[in-house]
């Protein structure tokens, strides 16, 4: 058993003793969304691409195998992902021209990031299964996440903590207009 302070949630982030430790305690209330939605069964990207509410489901465009939509949970502003309308976890499961149009749009999206955000550069990459660290293991998806110079500040090195600077709907709606 461990001794821990108690302290009200007035504040985002607080230190308590655990162990003889020092911790950090920052509270995220939007992620219990994530949380109880991650318990679902089911698969969340095969409900969002059924869905005809795209701005509710932050999907930005929609091709004929595969659909570009903002990361709900971004590991940076602007992180935004591809992923094919089939359900699957592999790659080589892909048919040629779904693996294109996973290109296409990425392309695409790189492209309206540089407009509306002015990145840097870039991130893409798949994590094929849990050990490569797929947070959804059976629908296969491409993340691309744009890059500024000196956008791994002390803030994730030393507090585990990444900064979002803008609101999800806001975003969306300016990489959208970026895409026309």
């Amino acid at each position: 058993m461990h001794n821990e302070t108690k302290h009200s949630i007035s504040s985002p982030c607080e230190t308590f003793k655990s162990g003889g430790m020092n911790m950090k305690r920052i509270w995220a209330p939007w992620r219990m969304k994530y949380i109880l939605k991650s318990r679902q069964k089911g698969c969340f990207l095969c409900d969002v691409f059924k869905s005809k509410q795209d701005k509710r489901h932050l999907i930005l465009k929609r091709g004929k195998y595969c659909c570009l939509l903002l990361n709900r949970y971004p590991y940076n502003n602007g992180h935004l992902m591809v992923a094919p309308y089939k359900h699957t976890a592999t790659l080589e499961s892909l048919r040629p021209e779904e693996m294109s149009e996973i290109m296409q749009l990425a392309s695409t999206a790189c492209k309206a990031l540089r407009k509306s955000l002015n990145p840097d550069g870039f991130n893409l990459g798949l994590n094929i299964g849990a050990a490569a660290g797929a947070g959804l293991e059976d629908h296969l998806h491409l993340h691309i996440v744009p890059r500024w110079k000196g956008d791994t500040n002390f803030m994730p090195v030393l507090g585990g903590v990444k900064i979002i600077p803008q609101p999800l709907d806001e975003l969306w709606q300016q990489i959208k207009n970026a895409l026309t």
